[in-house]
């Protein structure tokens, strides 16, 4: 019987049950490789503390200290006591609080001039940070098992100078993570070194072996920096050396060239829109043909900013494949953005959207909705127009993709909010061609050139960053409702002021308020509890704000509302009596969050801002704003101003550039988040690449790939370079590395 290599021997083998089960359930780690690859997050010298002032809130953390003062305090009459010990690392104190019975042995051991580790969560209590019930290791004697039980910590021992301090959770501190390294390091020497020889020599990177011995053992600080810098393009270069063997697969695929007629539906439809393209939409529109009239799929990103006409763009190349006799496909994330599309684009082409009917173009087609909710009649005729090719295009949700759905000769896909679809989806979709048809995926979302790079990577991007003529600049402020309740209440009064004018209004909620329903789970349960005593905050819910507001500041105004759990006919009869200026105020949760087209609509007040995040906010903004008056966009929160929430949306509101935007909102945010499994097939999250920072090691790594990959495309040659990539990708999905 073959032996499991030892990189893939299970961790409750070598560390026993317990700790391997918390270990696999809180930090998902579950065999040696996975333990070698949980690096550590900073490293402590002996002698150098850490800064208290900068510990994060509500989050688990190590820190190294000095006990500064320890007190015991009664209360209950005498019934209870408390031990609260400050320490400090000279810049900055942090509270420690132990309760009851569980104040003996620190108050014993935890004595002023003392040092050791600390870890619990940081939580706030009368304004001050503190760590309650922290478990703790007192540095400089014998190694302890984590609780101070036996003198402390040898520092010696774990390599002299530098403490590793590991991303750690409840019930598992650093310093265990740090001894459970210690059991599997030695299987380090059997790692396979995934670069091919000439690429490490070349670029003078140590093997894989030491650079993790280095990474968790280090002697030097160039010892972290030769292991980090090797570790990094490791993962950078892994990576790229995928997208790249799906672009070249996809590079040998056939496809139906698309040219469009001259003097055909597409010639027509551009001579009677009412304006101009923009230089933009010219530039990308003519790279999208081009790749059209090749004899291999297109691949092609469409980002751009909110309103910039990417739905524009979008159709032209739509009608240019049903001018070549193909069909095409627009597939949306939700119901009401796909009604909102069928309804636009039906306006948008007029009698050229009536084809084969009494008074339609001769050169027009028939559009088509396909949702999950249509009526039997309805949805057997979709069906009927789409597998005769009566229909040209078809816009639809992920009802699309099911298998009875047929398509006469399916030449175009266009996915639009491409983050919001699994891989399986948008492939799934594709597989309905006779032979694979051209992909347009479509984005509002402004995305770096290091994400375009690894999470679309393999495919060509396209920026629309202008917006088109007429657009009007909308102003965005915070209202700190809680510091300022008069701002709310001026809120209220410019929603009022710009109803006055004619316009209309959207409000925003983090949630829909069917409490018998949000209140079935632990979650929704905390919720309302929350929301009931919190007295001062305002009401969250799109429920209770529409009643709050229609019978108070907005009282007299035409009020609906708008969410998901509305029947779909329900939710499409709100947005076209709100499109066509019958309703005044739409209190909606972000089911308007993309694809929302009303230009009349010039003020949105987004409640509970903290809660969405930064290009939420940005998508949720670009609702208003869209035709010739100005747009207003207002960002109620309670959160302090000192607080980083508030630094958030105190971003949101100083610029309206979207890149800028989302280079915010990739900092606060965790890699794994960017290249999430359900986006890319990535088993795993990225631990020592940050995709920002790193822009030059991804370049790099990525034209190393396409290298490697036209010379040895099944990377025959590169068993290690293989093993790599089957552990990076979930193998069943390594075809769909192609962001869905």
């Amino acid at each position: 019987m073959d032996r499991v290599p030892a990189l893939e021997e299970p961790l409750k083998k070598l560390l026993g049950g317990p700790t391997a089960k918390v270990m696999a359930e809180h930090l998902d780690l579950h065999t040696v490789g996975d333990l070698l690859h949980h690096y550590p997050r900073r490293y402590e010298e002996r002698g150098q503390l850490t800064k208290l002032a900068e510990l994060p809130l509500d989050e688990d953390v190590t820190v190294v200290a000095q006990v500064a003062d320890a007190r015991v305090h009664t209360f209950n009459g005498g019934r209870g006591q408390r031990l609260e010990i400050t320490i400090t690392d000279g810049s900055g104190r942090l509270q420690l609080v132990f309760f009851g019975r569980g104040i003996h042995k620190p108050h014993k051991e935890l004595l002023p001039g003392s040092r050791a580790m600390f870890a619990g969560k940081v939580s706030m209590f009368n304004r001050r940070m503190q760590l309650a019930h922290p478990t703790y290791a007192k540095l400089g004697a014998d190694p302890a098992d984590g609780d101070g039980a036996d003198g402390g910590v040898d520092i010696a021992s774990w390599a002299g100078a530098l403490i590793p301090i590991y991303p750690a959770c409840k019930g598992l501190e650093s310093w265990k993570i740090a001894k459970a390294v210690d059991a599997v390091l030695p299987s380090a020497q059997e790692a396979v070194d995934p670069l091919p020889e000439t690429l490490r020599a070349g670029r003078g990177f140590v093997p894989l072996p030491e650079a993790l011995l280095k990474v968790h053992r280090p002697h030097s600080r160039a010892d972290i920096e030769d292991a980090r810098r090797r570790l990094k393009w490791d993962e950078a270069f892994v990576l790229q050396v995928a997208l790249a063997r799906r672009r070249h697969a996809d590079g040998q695929l056939p496809a139906v060239a698309r040219r469009p007629a001259p003097g055909g539906l597409l010639d027509a439809f551009d001579a009677k829109l009412p304006f101009t393209l923009t230089e933009g939409q010219e530039k990308v529109s003519k790279e999208i043909f081009d790749d059209l009239a090749t004899e291999h799929p297109m691949h092609r990103l469409l980002q751009g900013e909110v309103g910039s006409g990417k739905t524009m763009v979008a159709l032209r190349a739509m009608l240019a494949v049903v001018d070549a006799g193909g069909q095409a496909a627009m597939l949306a994330p939700t119901e009401v953005l796909a009604q909102q599309h069928h309804r636009s684009i039906t306006e948008m082409m007029g009698e050229l959207a009536e084809g084969g009917m009494l008074g339609g173009s001769d050169l027009g087609t028939k559009v088509v909705l396909l949702t999950g909710s249509m009526g039997m009649p309805a949805r057997r005729q979709a069906l009927l127009d789409l597998v005769t090719g009566e229909a040209g295009l078809v816009i639809g949700t992920h009802a699309l993709i099911e298998d009875k759905v047929q398509f006469h000769d399916l030449g175009l896909v266009v996915v639009d909010e491409q983050h919001r679809f699994g891989v399986e989806q948008r492939d799934a979709l594709r597989g309905k061609g006779k032979q694979p048809p051209h992909l347009l995926v479509m984005t509002a979302t402004p995305i770096p050139r290091t994400v375009a790079m690894t999470v679309f990577g393999d495919l060509e991007t396209s920026v629309l960053d202008q917006l088109p003529a007429g657009r009007s600049p909308i102003a965005s402020h915070v209202v700190p409702a809680q510091d300022k309740p008069h701002f709310l209440a001026r809120a209220w009064e410019r929603v009022r002021e710009e109803v006055d004018k004619g316009h209309q209004a959207y409000v925003v909620c983090p949630r829909i308020g069917d409490d018998e329903e949000e209140a079935r789970t632990a979650k929704g349960r905390k919720k309302a509890e929350e929301a009931e005593t919190a007295d001062k905050r305002p009401p969250l819910a799109v429920i209770e704000i529409a009643d709050q507001l229609s019978k108070g500041p907005l009282q007299g105004l035409r009020t609906e509302i708008l969410h998901g759990r509305m029947q779909p006919d329900d939710k499409d009869d709100v947005m076209r009596r709100f499109g066509a200026g019958e309703v005044d105020v739409l209190v909606a949760t972000t089911v308007i969050e993309v694809g929302v087209n009303v230009p009349n609509a010039t003020a949105m007040v987004i409640m509970d801002a903290d809660r969405f995040g930064v290009s939420q906010l940005h998508q949720l903004r670009g609702r208003v704003g869209r035709g010739s008056a100005p747009g207003l966009c207002l960002l109620v929160t309670d959160m302090p101003e000192a607080s980083p929430a508030r630094a958030r949306l105190n971003a949101v509101a100083s610029t309206l550039d979207g890149f800028e935007l989302s280079r915010i909102d990739l900092e606060q945010r965790r890699e794994g988040d960017v290249l999430g499994q359900a986006q890319s097939g990535v088993r795993s999250s990225l631990r020592m690449l940050t995709v920002i920072d790193d822009e030059e090691v991804i370049a790099a790594a990525r034209e190393e790939a396409v290298t490697v990959v036209a010379t040895d495309p099944g990377l025959d040659g590169l068993p290690g370079l293989r093993t790599a990539l089957d552990a990076l990708l979930d193998k069943d999905r390594e075809q769909y590395l192609d962001k869905g």
